[in-house]
């Protein structure tokens, strides 16, 4: 890593891309106050209407958390790769500001809360509901799991993405098509992603 970033290019870059990235997160802060306070549409989701909610909040957020952690130190020995998930994140958390700005939603009636520590901390203080379309969680693991290279690596990520997924699913914190449109966004972001940095 420290070798990479002798290269003035790749230095500017990641440096730009730390900015940007941290723009984003507060920007995101802002505007989740937004969609707190703003009515949306509770959809009628056939799959959530099958079984009542479970508390899963610490499986969700020890995979999540574990999964940062151990791709940061997994990608700190791939800088370009290490560069290419923080850009990737901060694309996908740029697009789901748009999308929830555009979709509207309530959430489903009979939620369990997912109190993330870190949003809490860094955001209103208050207890989020309405960051629904599409979810992040998921979003954020699948992240690492298409940047990652190694097999075995790339193995966990994907299992702990549909362990993810599901479970904000039977927490009834998010409706299916949250879940569903991560993963279609975030592979979508992906390969343009890759589409910009080889042209």
């Amino acid at each position: 890593m420290l070798n990479r970033l002798k290269d003035k290019r790749f230095r500017l870059e990641f440096i730009i891309s730390i900015i940007v990235l941290i723009a984003v997160l507060i920007s995101l802060a802002s505007f989740l106050v937004f969609i707190e306070q703003r009515e949306g549409t509770v959809l009628n989701d056939p799959l959530l209407a099958l079984f009542p909610p479970i508390n899963l909040t610490w499986l969700i957020f020890g995979l999540i958390y574990l999964g940062i952690l151990t791709a940061v130190f997994y990608l700190f020995k791939n800088p370009d790769r290490l560069l290419f998930a923080i850009q990737l994140y901060a694309l996908m958390v740029f697009t789901r500001i748009i999308a929830m700005y555009i979709v509207p939603l309530n959430p489903p009636a009979n939620m369990i809360p997912l109190i993330d520590p870190l949003v809490e901390f860094f955001g209103t203080g208050k207890t989020l509901s309405k960051d629904l379309f599409f979810s992040g969680h998921t979003a954020t693991l699948f992240i690492l799991f298409l940047t990652a290279e190694n097999k075995i690596v790339k193995t966990i990520f994907f299992t702990c993405t549909i362990i993810v997924g599901i479970s904000v699913i039977l927490q009834h914190v998010h409706y299916s098509i949250d879940v569903m449109a991560a993963l279609f966004f975030t592979y979508s972001l992906y390969y343009f992603l890759k589409y910009l940095k080889s042209a």
